[in-house]
Parts: structure tokens; C-alpha cells; sequence
């Protein structure tokens, strides 16, 4: 036995002009907004008593996500509007069907976070002391202007050279504490020169701890007591060999990469490891494993980023060789693949790949192509009245205008 819930009705009002619609919102509203509007009824929703006791019936859109609206905001003289959380209907369904949205594979912005290489905080470039070359060369004529005049005085030279022998000339401890400190300014004068190159440097140390470096050019005086050793500071390039590696899918690749780089910091260039040059190399070759391994050489059947993208791959290649080299003093300017191809045990194999790849994309376009002109065509025919065709002479006719405008397009019709 079934129930039916009967609504009270409410006062008479008179009808406008609107046909009756007033007379009916009013009724909802002296109902207390207890009525359903067409637009519920429409979305999917049976009113109370049409459907099963005591609530609303069956949804009437199924195997999709639907969001049901409370009463109280579709009334006029409701609350104010409440916040409901929805949940989109194409995620939820895929979420059900167990399907994840796609994402496409990107390579990072930035470096991925990992400890950096620590130096010594004490080990930065600061300049060397040093004097102008003039210095040390009137400083070596006169030492050895001092050590001639000092042999003259103990007699030694004009035995030598037939010059006349001062009175009471004797070589005693004065005149040899003489040509010895003369002797000594002399060495210090001319020992202490050094030309300065452009683009290179000077590394001083004395007796293991760093000194300075000197970036002059031209003749300069440095202290003979310190250990000089030449750096280059100049823009500098590097390009590899074929050096292998895998892309995302696991692939054997074969990449060759330009370097630019220089010498920023010379002492850390010089004592923070061993060989600056071998460091470049060794992070060059780590740093394009992280790099290749994060995308594909090729997406043969999808619009996705690839390894073919030069500017992207050098970008993120350089960012990741100057956060690695920079612990040592050395400035990464850019790191761009100049080749990147395919391992030689695997080369022929992926080339036949590509080619079937681009031929499925130039079939599928020119289908495309030909199935708009065959509805275009069918579609001026019928509507312009030019002929009239039942449902089989439709049909043989579109797959003869198929037939021909893909054979005309260079396509195989079989």
C-alpha cells in the first residue's frame, strides 16, 4: 500500500501577466519553500513521492559523478549562499574507473636539493702584494752596482779587470758583510720579476699557505721568497667525445656536449682539488646522466617533450654544472648538447621506428583531410537539393568520394 504525501495548498493570488508564473513561485513560497523547480526535476532529480518513500529518486544520469544540491539554496527567501565543496566529474570518474589523469614529463627548474661539496671558508682569492717592475729592476742594478763598488774597495776587482788599487784596500769583514747585502739586493731585484700575461694569473704561496693572487700584466716585481704557479683565467670551451648514456625509456644514447667556462676563483681553482679540469669533466658527464635520464629521446605516437628539445636540455644541463662547479672556483657560462643520437647496436632499429612513426602521422593527417572533404561534399549535395539519396546510395557514395579523394592525395587505397 503505497503512501502519498499531499502538500498544503496556500492562498489564492491573483495572476499577473507573466501567464501564471508568478501565481506558481508564489505558492513555492507559501509553502515555505518546500517546492521543487522544473530545474531540479530537469538535473536528474524525481520529486518527493514519484520515486521510492521518503526521499529522492533514482539519478537519472548514470555511470557519471553528480553532485546533489541542497533545497535550501535554491529557495527565494533561503539563508545566504553556503559553501560546497564539489568534486569534478571527469576526475571523479576516472578516479572510479581507476584511470590517473596524464601528465607530461617535464624537466625540473631547478636542480634537485642535495648537499653541496664544502671547501675551506678561509681558501677565496685576494689580491697578491707586488710592485711595478721598475722597482725590482733599479733595485737589482743597484745591488749590483754595490757588490762592484764593494770588490773595489777589498781590492778583488782591480786584480781582475787592471783597475787601480785603492790605498789600504783588504778584503776584511766589512767588505764582505758589503758584497754580501748588495749581492742579496741584487738577487732580490732582478729574482723577484715577473711578466704578466693577459689572461692569466699568478697563484703565490710560501711554504705551503696561499698568499695572493697577482692578475697584473706586464713587468711586475714579486717577492722572490714566494712560489708562483700560473693559472688560466681566460673564457675557456670544452667539447666532449661521445660519451654514452640512457634517456628516460632506458635507451643507449651517444651525446657529445659544449662546455664554456672560466677560472672565477683561483685559489679555490687551485687547492680546493686536485685537478680543476678533471673536476669539469668528471661533473660534466654526472650531470648529463641526470639530465638525459629525466625525458625520452623521441615520442614517436604523442606531443610530449623530448630530448630533441636543445634549448630546454641545455638550460637545465648548465644549471646543474654551475651548481656543481662552483664550490671550486669555477664559472659554467653554458652546457649544450651539440649531438645526441642514438647508440650504434640500436641506431638502426629506432631510425625504422621514427620512419614508421612519421609515416602513421602523415596517413592519419591526410584521413583527416579527406574525410572533411567527403562531408563537405555531402553536405553541400543534400542541402543545395542536387540529388536525393536513401540510406545505401548515401553510403556507397561517401565511401566513393573516400576512395577517390584519398587515392588523389597520393594515399594507398588498400
Amino acid at each position: 500500500m503505497s503512501t502519498t504525501t499531499e502538500w498544503p495548498e496556500g492562498p489564492e493570488l491573483p495572476a499577473e501577466a507573466d501567464g501564471g508564473g508568478a501565481r506558481d513561485d508564489a505558492r513555492d513560497d507559501a509553502r515555505g519553500g518546500q517546492g521543487v523547480s522544473g530545474g531540479v526535476r530537469a538535473a536528474g532529480f524525481a520529486e518527493p513521492g514519484t520515486g521510492t518513500s521518503g526521499g529522492w529518486g533514482a539519478r537519472l544520469i548514470r555511470g557519471g559523478a553528480a553532485t546533489e544540491i541542497p533545497v535550501h539554496l535554491l529557495s527565494r527567501d533561503g539563508p545566504d549562499p553556503v559553501s560546497v565543496p564539489l568534486r569534478p566529474a571527469v576526475v571523479g570518474g576516472r578516479r572510479s574507473g581507476g584511470e590517473l589523469p596524464r601528465v607530461l614529463r617535464r624537466l625540473p627548474s631547478r636542480p634537485p636539493s642535495r648537499q653541496a661539496p664544502v671547501v675551506d671558508p678561509d681558501l677565496v682569492e685576494r689580491p697578491g702584494r707586488t710592485l711595478p717592475g721598475a722597482v725590482g729592476v733599479l733595485g737589482g742594478l743597484a745591488g749590483a752596482a754595490g757588490g762592484a763598488a764593494s770588490l773595489w774597495w777589498g781590492g778583488v776587482l782591480p786584480h781582475i779587470a787592471a783597475l787601480p788599487v785603492p790605498a789600504g784596500a783588504q778584503l776584511g769583514p766589512v767588505q764582505w758583510a758589503a758584497v754580501a747585502g748588495a749581492g742579496t739586493l741584487a738577487l732580490f731585484g732582478f729574482g723577484g720579476l715577473a711578466r704578466g700575461r693577459t689572461g692569466k694569473a699568478w697563484v703565490l704561496t710560501c711554504f705551503g699557505r696561499y698568499r695572493g693572487t697577482v692578475r697584473r700584466t706586464g713587468l711586475t716585481w714579486v717577492n722572490p721568497l714566494f712560489l708562483r704557479r700560473r693559472t688560466d683565467v681566460r673564457l675557456r670551451h670544452w667539447r666532449s667525445e661521445a660519451m654514452p648514456a640512457v634517456d628516460a625509456n632506458g635507451v643507449a644514447l651517444r651525446v657529445v656536449i659544449l662546455v664554456v667556462w672560466r677560472v672565477k676563483d683561483t685559489a679555490c681553482a687551485a687547492f680546493a682539488v686536485e685537478d680543476h679540469q678533471e673536476y669539469l669533466r668528471q661533473c660534466v658527464e654526472a650531470a648529463m646522466a641526470r639530465v638525459l635520464s629525466q625525458l625520452p629521446a623521441d615520442a614517436f605516437h604523442q606531443d610530449a617533450p623530448t630530448l630533441r628539445d636543445a634549448e630546454a636540455v641545455g638550460d637545465a644541463l648548465t644549471r646543474q654544472l654551475a651548481t656543481d662547479a662552483a664550490p671550486v672556483g669555477i664559472e659554467v657560462f653554458s652546457a649544450q648538447p651539440t649531438r645526441i643520437e642514438y647508440a650504434p647496436e640500436i641506431a638502426a632499429a629506432m631510425q625504422r621506428r621514427r620512419i614508421a612513426a612519421l609515416d602513421a602521422q602523415h596517413r592519419d593527417s591526410v584521413l583527416t583531410s579527406v574525410v572533411d572533404s567527403v562531408e563537405d561534399t555531402m553536405t553541400r549535395l543534400t542541402t543545395r537539393g542536387l540529388v536525393e539519396l536513401d540510406d545505401y546510395e548515401r553510403k556507397a557514395l561517401v565511401k566513393d568520394l573516400t576512395v577517390a579523394f584519398y587515392t588523389g592525395r597520393g594515399g594507398d587505397a588498400s
